[in-house]
C-alpha cells in the first residue's frame, strides 16, 4: 500500500503499471472519460490484471478521487498515441479517468462537484511537476480518430480559468471561406503546419485528406466544441492561430 500523492485521495492499487521508460520525465496530464455504465465498474476494471489498463487517478461523479498508480510510475492509459514528437505518452504523462458514461452510452454532463475535484487534482500535479498549460491534453488530442474523450461537453474553459490547461475562447462560428476534404494548396499546408506546431501528428502535404480531417475534429473536440465536423472554417482556424500565438513561448 502506497501513500496517496493527492491529499484526500483513496488509494486502490492497480497491478497494471511499470517504470517510466528510457529515463523520460513527467511533463503531461491526459484527461479521459471512463465510458462505462458505472464509476464503480470502471474503478474495478482499472484495478484488475485482466484489463491490462490503468490510470493514475479516477474521479467519481461525486468528486471522490481514487489513486491507482503512483505518479512516479507509468500507468497504461494512453495506448497508441502521439503528441509533439512523443509516441510513448504513458512514459511522460499522468492519466486521469473521469467517470462519465461516454458517447456510446448517453454522454452525460460533467457534474460541477466532479469538475471541481478534477481542477484541484490537476493543480496539485501541475505544481508538483511544473507542467505547462499546453501539456494538459484530452485523450482525443493524442489519439485522434481512435478516441473522442473527454469530449465536447468537457468544460475546458472552466479549467483554464483556474489555471489548468491552455485555452482561448473559440472564435464565433460564422460564414466565410472554409477548408474541407479534398481541398489542396497552400492554405491547406498552412493549416496542417499549424496543427503540427501545436502537437498533432498531421502530415504536411497540402492535401486536405482523411488524416487532416481527423486531426481537425480532434482539435474541435477540445478547443471549438460547438461544432465538431472536421471542416476547417474561419472559427476553427482563427482559434488555432490564437492558441499558437498566445503560448507562453509563442512559436508563430
Amino acid at each position: 500500500m502506497f501513500k496517496a500523492d493527492h491529499r484526500g485521495a483513496v488509494v486502490r492499487p492497480s497491478p497494471n503499471f511499470g517504470e517510466r521508460k528510457d529515463g523520460k520525465h513527467l511533463n503531461t496530464i491526459i484527461l479521459h472519460y471512463t465510458g462505462m455504465t458505472s464509476g464503480q465498474g470502471a474503478e474495478d476494471w482499472l484495478c484488475t490484471d485482466e484489463s491490462q489498463v490503468s490510470s493514475h487517478y479516477l474521479v467519481h461523479e461525486d468528486g471522490r478521487v481514487v489513486q491507482m498508480v503512483r505518479e512516479s510510475d507509468r500507468a497504461w492509459h494512453a495506448g497508441k498515441s502521439f503528441w509533439a514528437g512523443e509516441r510513448d505518452l504513458n512514459s511522460v504523462s499522468i492519466g486521469i479517468e473521469i467517470v462519465n458514461c461516454g458517447h456510446q452510452l448517453g454522454y452525460d454532463d460533467f457534474p460541477e462537484v466532479q469538475i471541481t475535484a478534477v481542477i484541484k487534482l490537476c493543480r496539485g500535479i501541475i505544481r508538483r511537476h511544473r507542467i505547462v498549460p499546453e501539456r494538459v491534453l484530452a485523450h482525443s488530442d493524442i489519439a485522434p480518430g481512435r478516441k473522442v474523450d473527454p469530449g465536447e461537453k468537457f468544460p475546458w474553459g472552466i479549467l483554464a480559468a483556474k489555471g489548468v490547461g491552455h485555452y482561448e475562447v473559440p472564435t464565433p462560428i460564422k460564414g466565410g471561406r472554409f477548408l474541407s476534404l479534398g481541398d489542396e494548396g497552400q492554405p491547406v499546408e498552412a493549416l496542417q503546419s499549424m496543427l503540427s506546431l501545436y502537437g498533432y501528428e498531421v502530415p504536411i502535404t497540402g492535401v486536405y485528406d482523411a488524416a487532416t480531417m481527423r486531426d481537425v475534429k480532434a482539435f474541435q473536440l477540445h478547443f471549438r466544441p460547438q461544432q465538431v465536423d472536421g471542416i476547417a472554417d474561419f472559427s476553427t482556424i482563427d482559434t488555432l492561430h490564437r492558441l499558437l500565438k498566445n503560448l507562453k513561448k509563442p512559436i508563430v
